[in-house]
């Protein structure tokens, strides 16, 4: 048995999870750097939880400032088994209005300037990326907010931009042509690291805006976000609350194989593999040098 280790990564406007029970925070470091901020440390009923804020206490960190990779590995280090990433976004569709949660299952990683694999010369591993997000993690998130009575939308494409500007209105444009659903800036790489760790990972996307495309809604700004902001919170605290009370004990494998996906990943041969790489992947390999 492998006792299920819930992570959350908080979004803007999500810096903290209230209700975890026999809080405690630490400081963890890891071969790739610092990760956003503590981890803390808790439950919700029997269910053992992890907290991080993405963007660190008072949001110091930008999207593209964040150090994704420190982020997940701090995660996998500390035996998180599924992570529910939170985050805000744009939408591109008149009925994913701002307040509505959309449960995206396909991204489109339209960042550049970011590390996106755990990964590299000395050892080169190619995982599969098709189906992105876990969906039996994704179906319980839709139930607890069935259960919570939060609207919601289960699918969607997120395309994630770099940053930290918002979009042109040729860029919405386009991305609403090519029928993505919601824009946002941080779930890549964040979803690429998750599944190199074999961790099962869901995103809430929360709809603040329409993007720039929507003629009655064509300027983006801060002030708009926040206060659809945190409406939102409140609604992410509940959602959250009620998942991670009903979830099970033990973890579930996952249909897709996004806990083994690196069964079939790795390319450069043993002998081949740079001991200094090999050092630094550390919890990224465990279970692979295991077998």
């Amino acid at each position: 048995m492998v006792q299920s280790i819930v992570g959350v990564i908080g979004g803007s406007g999500v810096y903290h999870l209230p209700g975890l029970a026999d809080l405690r925070e630490e400081l963890v470091s890891t071969p790739w750097g610092e990760p956003s901020d503590a981890l803390r440390f808790g439950k919700i009923g029997a269910t053992e939880v992890v907290f991080l804020a993405r963007h660190g206490r008072g949001h110091r960190l930008s999207p593209s400032g964040i150090n994704y990779r420190a982020n997940i590995y701090a995660l996998k280090e500390v035996g998180v088994t599924d992570l529910v990433s939170v985050s805000a976004c744009g939408s591109f569709k008149e009925e994913l209005n701002p307040g509505l949660f959309v449960l995206v299952d396909q991204f489109v990683d339209r960042t550049f300037g970011r590390q996106s694999s755990f990964f590299g010369n000395g050892c080169v591993a190619h995982v599969s990326m098709a189906h992105p997000v876990a969906p039996l993690l994704q179906a319980r998130i839709a139930a607890a907010a069935e259960a919570e009575s939060i609207a919601y939308v289960k699918g969607g494409t997120y395309v994630a931009m770099e940053g930290p500007q918002f979009s042109s209105l040729a860029e919405s444009r386009a991305y609403q042509a090519a029928g993505f659903d919601v824009i946002g800036m941080t779930a890549m790489p964040e979803a690429k690291l998750a599944r190199e760790a074999e961790i099962a990972y869901a995103t809430i996307a929360m709809v603040t805006d329409y993007d720039c495309w929507h003629p009655e809604h064509d300027h983006v700004d801060v002030a708009s976000i926040i206060a659809t902001l945190q409406a939102n919170t409140g609604r992410a605290e509940r959602l959250l609350a009620r998942l991670l009370q009903d979830f099970p004990a033990e973890h579930e494998a996952c249909p897709i194989g996004s806990d083994r996906a690196l069964d079939a990943a790795l390319i450069t041969a043993p002998e081949a593999r740079d001991p200094a790489l090999l050092k630094k992947l550390g919890v990224i390999l465990k279970r692979v040098n295991a077998q």
